[in-house]
């Protein structure tokens, strides 16, 4: 009972991190997981936690033990925002994409977050998704809230560091870094919507008795799959590049916070 008494409190602490790193972290945060499993698995990762050297702190219940969850919950939902921030760039280069051939308002439900996602958007995150797992990407997102414990103990001042403006201007820098990425992703797509305006601006001079909006849709549909079945083979390097960025992004954010 006395070793109970004295593990509980850190125990529920690193529970609370945990928790909160998978309810925003990409793939573990998806509906179709069941919540008994993200709960069992985070129990069973505090657990390692708990049992290891890194666990073994003092922690005693008293009025700031209310203020420590609020500040596990906070470091969980900053590392897994960042992680979730740079997954979306996906889904944000195919509203580009639908935008520009004409399939803005062809949006569908998405399974993973219940929300409407655009079609290519979503193809392209299923197609994320399944090299992200590939890859191991869910492995190193758990290494990260593992090794989190090292660089950001549960003794950590984090509203000192919230306080200062340094996590701030990160998750600003990363937003932008992750908005221009989407943007790159997209460019492709973009520059051949654009040269397909442009032609058809020409057409619309040369001969006027066509009608641009029946022959430009489906001209533009056309396009842009036969542009989509060029770019399929690169995904895999691209998508590499912009997990190894995530990663890199997550342990950036773990540094500020220590």
């Amino acid at each position: 009972m006395e070793l109970i008494l004295q593990l509980l409190p850190p125990f529920l602490l690193i529970f609370c991190r945990i928790t909160s790193f998978f309810v925003v972290t990409p793939i573990f945060s998806a509906r179709t997981i069941p919540t008994h499993y993200k709960i069992g698995l985070s129990a069973f990762l505090s657990f390692i936690i708990v049992a290891s050297e890194v666990g073994e702190q003092t922690v005693v219940i008293d009025a700031l033990y209310a203020l420590s969850i609020m500040k596990e919950i906070v470091i969980g939902l900053l590392l897994g925002f960042i992680a979730y921030m740079f997954f979306t760039v996906v889904q944000t280069a195919g509203s580009f994409i639908d935008l520009q051939m004409g399939l803005g308002m062809a949006n569908i439900i998405d399974p993973m977050t219940g929300a409407q996602a655009p079609l290519l958007g979503n193809l392209k995150f299923f197609i994320a998704t399944l090299l992200f797992l590939a890859l191991n990407g869910h492995h190193y997102l758990i290494a990260a809230i593992l090794d989190s414990y090292e660089w950001v103990p549960l003794s950590s001042d984090l509203f000192a560091k919230l306080y200062d403006g340094s996590v701030n201007e990160f998750l600003v820098t990363s937003f932008s870094q992750a908005f221009a990425l989407a943007f790159q992703m997209a460019a492709p797509f973009v520059a051949a919507m654009f040269l397909v305006d442009v032609g058809l601006g020409i057409l619309t001079k040369v001969a006027p008795q066509f009608n641009v909006f029946v022959i430009g849709i489906p001209l533009k549909i056309l396009i842009g799959f036969m542009m989509l079945m060029l770019l399929i083979p690169g995904f895999y390097n691209l998508f590499s590049e912009l997990f190894d960025r995530m990663i890199k992004a997550v342990q950036q954010l773990t540094g500020l916070l220590q």
